[in-house]
């Protein structure tokens, strides 16, 4: 062979070689492309907004006759108890006799006597009381349950709220002050109501305990001897008024409601992010169906004073609320000839957030009138009665559980009922995935657009950015990539990071560099995808409100994981689909869409996960770290491992993060 021919048989086996080194991409190539910009600031609110919208829940239409709207009622209130209250919650916890013991001996004051309670919830939970009882008359007295509202410190020895008490009790009326979870006494880290999303978890609609709580101050009032049961009231401010109006919509032993500041319409949610509340407040499934709105309209034809604050820093300023749950109210409470006995009041003075002397003074007129007490124009001076925290403190065992402890404990308990007696029955697949779409509240939903935003084809590598639309109105942020000299049918890997796509430069550079093509995704709720307010983010607050309407944000995540691999394959020729998830979020939302349809992937890997749910309980991680994976009754009926079964025949890796003690 001649030196020429030599020389090109040497160059045109060095091409191959040379184009492959052109096409390789490099993690610091592909950072300023994952780390643009695909979604407007305000756009997640917007469209959020309008997906809550869309489902929010309507005020029934007004019937004809009162009779059809007690029926009516009497059907809501049934089953938001039967399958949201006590949703996953034990029937003998529920049915469970009222246990209460006194704590020392009462304390004489004048027109009153103080005394000291432990009223127990669930076995191992007890929280405080104070009982003022009036001294001297002897017949059956009118009651009211006065329940908190998030004074963290003080709790049950707030100075409005022992006024209130006190006021009352020197009137005459039985004044119950209960502690409320996560305050006072019970002020406990693993008390924050945040951690009902752990309840949530193992199977247990978390407004079952807080609703409990509460109407076990009502089931001592009505068994007191002292006690009229057909006069009991309930009051309360901010989340005391949300007690309120829960207590009061869904228990019937409620004569006269008080809520102060304490709830509003979803639409006002909506509206105002800042009013969104706690998790107990937004419960999964609570408003599916009914608003607050339908709430208070099933006080009718029972006297309810709706008192709210003109000017609040808090939340639910009185004019904007007031449209939605007493201007539509109030012709129902005008069906049974008794459009009076739905009271407003907007307090100016302070204005703010308060359940101070001119509340307070509504709050007893409207008792006054309802309970016969005479007229009550003035709230005589018991500044001298107001006591300190500690000389209020009652005490209780040291082993007392926390919302998270009950939380464990009943996962504990689903652990022992579902252990295998000769093993798990065997089960059809297709039932078993029937059942998971069901739980999850999983909907197909397509591609419905992908906005190519951006470009790039430079140095062997082609890339677009995307905000992916999706047809149920929501969005992603997308970068697809490949190598110029990536065929037609290439496999493609979809990556998911808990961190974000802008984090997934080193992943991706590798799955081009191996002649694949590459979709980093932020899904909704995650990275670029995840709603922010003051420059945090407000996923948790749209997680719930979005569980609240008995929608599931675990089950729409894993529905734009399917959607995105049939749009690989049917818009960019994926000849196969594989997914990479980094972090726990990532795993669950990887597996679950493996689990709910298999077909569309060649390969599960997983970096850096959980090796079960119970990694949640056990750190314990935090609502607002990885909301959607607090998905009610998921933990007990599909840990990750039988999603993995489900998942079958796709391959599923998954290397676990050294601090996860899971089984």
């Amino acid at each position: 062979m001649s030196i020429f021919n030599k020389s090109l048989l040497r160059i045109c086996l060095f091409l191959p070689f040379l184009a492959t080194l052109q096409a390789q991409s490099t993690s610091r190539q592909l950072t300023p492309l994952l780390e643009q910009k695909t979604i407007e600031p305000g756009l997640l609110h917007h469209l959020l907004g309008e997906y809550l919208v869309s489902r929010s829940p309507k005020l029934p239409p007004l019937p004809a006759r009162a009779e059809e709207w007690t029926a009516q009622a009497n059907d809501i209130r049934r089953n938001l108890l039967q399958d949201v209250v006590y949703r996953g919650w034990p029937q003998e916890w529920i049915e469970a006799p009222l246990h209460f013991r006194e704590v020392g001996p009462p304390q004489e004051h004048r027109g009153y006597r103080l005394q000291k309670l432990l009223l127990q919830i669930v076995p191992g939970l007890q929280i405080p009381a104070l009982l003022y009882e009036p001294t001297g008359d002897r017949r059956p007295l009118p009651a009211v349950l006065n329940v908190n509202g998030h004074a963290r410190g003080p709790g049950k020895a707030v100075e409005y709220k022992q006024k209130r008490c006190i006021s009352l009790a020197r009137r005459g009326v039985m004044a119950l002050n209960l502690e409320w979870l996560g305050c006072g006494e019970l002020f406990h880290p693993e008390n924050s109501h945040w951690f009902g999303a752990h309840l949530d978890l193992v199977g247990a609609n978390a407004i079952g305990l807080f609703y409990l709580a509460m109407r076990k101050g009502l089931d001592y009032l009505e068994h007191h001897p002292r006690v009229d049961p057909q006069r009991l009231a309930v009051t309360g401010l901010s989340g005391g008024g949300w007690q309120t109006i829960i207590l009061s919509s869904l228990d019937e032993r409620v004569a006269v409601s008080v809520p102060v500041a304490g709830y509003s319409a979803l639409i006002s949610r909506i509206e105002r992010p800042q009013d969104t509340g706690d998790i107990e407040q937004n419960a999964t499934d609570l408003l599916r169906g009914q608003d607050y709105s339908t709430l208070t309209a099933m006080r009718a034809p029972k006297p309810t004073l709706l008192i709210y604050n003109a000017e609040d820093e808090c939340c639910f300023r009185a004019p904007l609320v007031r449209p939605y749950i007493y201007d539509e109210v109030k012709p129902f409470f005008a069906l049974f000839g008794k459009g009076d006995h739905l009271g407003w009041h907007e307090n100016t003075d302070p204005s703010t957030h308060n359940y101070q002397r001119d509340n307070r003074l509504q709050a007893y007129r409207h008792l006054s009138r309802h309970f016969g007490l005479g007229t009550w124009d003035r709230e005589d001076p018991v500044d001298q009665e107001i006591q300190s925290y500690e000389e209020l403190v009652v005490g209780f065992p040291d082993d007392n559980l926390t919302i998270l402890g009950v939380a464990r404990h009943l996962a504990d308990r689903h652990l022992r009922e579902a252990a295998p007696q000769g093993g798990r029955p065997v089960e059809d697949l297709e039932e078993r995935r029937a059942r998971l779409r069901s739980l999850v509240r999983f909907h197909p939903v397509e591609v419905k657009h992908g906005w190519a935003l951006h470009n790039t084809r430079n140095r062997g590598v082609e890339s677009y950015s995307y905000r992916i639309h999706f047809s149920d109105g929501l969005i992603a942020s997308a970068l697809w990539g490949k190598g110029i000299a990536t065929g037609e049918g290439a496999p493609a890997s979809i990556l998911l990071l808990d961190e974000g796509k802008a984090n997934a430069s080193q992943p991706a550079s590798d799955r081009i560099n191996r002649g694949e093509q590459v979709l980093v995704v932020d899904l909704i709720l995650t990275g670029e995808a995840q709603p922010r307010r003051r420059n945090a983010s407000d996923s948790h607050r749209y997680a719930q409100l979005l569980a609240t309407v008995g929608d599931r944000p675990l089950g729409i995540r894993a529905s734009h994981l399917l959607a995105l691999a049939k749009w690989l394959k049917d818009h960019q020729g994926a000849s196969e689909v594989r997914v990479e998830a980094q972090g726990f979020r990532s795993q669950a939302v990887a597996l679950l869409g493996a689990a709910l349809d298999p077909t569309p992937f060649s390969e599960i890997r997983v970096e850096m996960g959980m090796k079960s749910l119970s990694h949640l309980l056990a750190k314990p991680v935090r609502y607002s770290e990885a909301p959607e994976l607090f998905c009610l009754g998921l933990f007990p009926e599909f840990d990750l491992k039988r999603l993995i079964s489900l998942a079958k025949p796709v391959p599923v890796e998954q290397r676990f993060d050294s601090s996860d003690s899971g089984d």
